[in-house]
């Protein structure tokens, strides 16, 4: 097993498990929780013996999404600055080396940026009591990276509503409208993820990969022309977007004044 500071690598068989591992936190991303997911994710590409992972999440939920007090309240002119100049349209997953599969199994949030996560995720498996929901909107930002993730495979108003309201969605609805694979009790997320791990591990390994490059060229692409329309909006210096961290934070209702 190999240890990160926010999670663990670790194989069994021909299946990989990255655990997520913040949960006195809700697992949220922080600086160092990108940092290690992408070293995992390295990891496990580099894995010879590793043929398809797993991502799940240790606790009471599988991401809430970022770590609101250290990412945005508590940021540094370093961390300001790297926000100014956006970020990657290729997220955690969309350049690899072997393009191996990597299945989400989510239980309680999957919010903001642990959607993000997720969505990249070439199979979703979700427990029944999951609520995925892109939060960016209620912190004042553009939702952009999990809208394009998610509009490759599920297309719809639903997905408008959530991108528009910042409401998180049930599992069950995204289930019926095509965002998730299996829909299981609570509970039984990671096993449903093991078992799908299984029926991936039946196909020709390089077949395999062939559709997962396919699959994932759609998020990038609708990621890249998102994330281009929206950059100059620079959202994260709005005066809304302060008093959303702050009454965060403050546990308090947010008094936003379109400025």
């Amino acid at each position: 097993m190999s240890e990160y500071q926010t999670m663990t690598y670790h194989r069994d068989g021909r299946i990989g498990y990255v655990t997520l591992n913040r949960p006195q936190a809700l697992n949220a991303v922080n600086d160092q929780f990108e940092e290690d997911i992408a070293e995992a994710l390295l990891e496990f590409d580099m894995d010879e013996d590793a043929w398809v992972a797993i991502i799940h999440g240790e606790g009471r939920a599988f991401c809430a999404g970022a770590d609101i007090k250290q990412r945005f309240v508590e940021m540094t002119p370093r961390q300001s600055a790297l926000r100014s100049r956006g970020t990657s349209a290729e997220g955690y997953l969309a350049r690899t080396i072997n393009w191996k599969p990597v299945i989400a199994a989510v239980h309680g949030y999957c919010l903001g940026a642990g959607l993000s996560l997720a969505g990249e995720c070439d199979l979703i498996v979700a427990s029944e009591e999951a609520q995925f929901g892109i939060t960016e909107t209620r912190r004042g930002l553009p939702g952009a990276r999990v809208w394009a993730k998610c509009n490759a495979f599920m297309p719809s108003k639903i997905l408008s509503e959530m991108v528009i309201t910042g409401e998180p969605i049930a599992a069950a609805e995204l289930y019926r409208l095509g965002l998730i694979n299996r829909l299981v009790p609570t509970g039984q997320h990671l096993d449903a993820a093991k078992e799908l791990a299984g029926k991936v591990l039946e196909a020709p390994p390089l077949a395999s990969r062939s559709g997962v490059r396919l699959t994932r060229r759609q998020w990038v692409m609708d990621l890249y022309d998102a994330g281009m329309y929206l950059q100059p909006l620079q959202l994260h210096k709005t005066e809304d977007f302060q008093e959303s961290a702050r009454a965060y934070v403050e546990k308090r209702r947010p008094e936003y004044g379109a400025r």
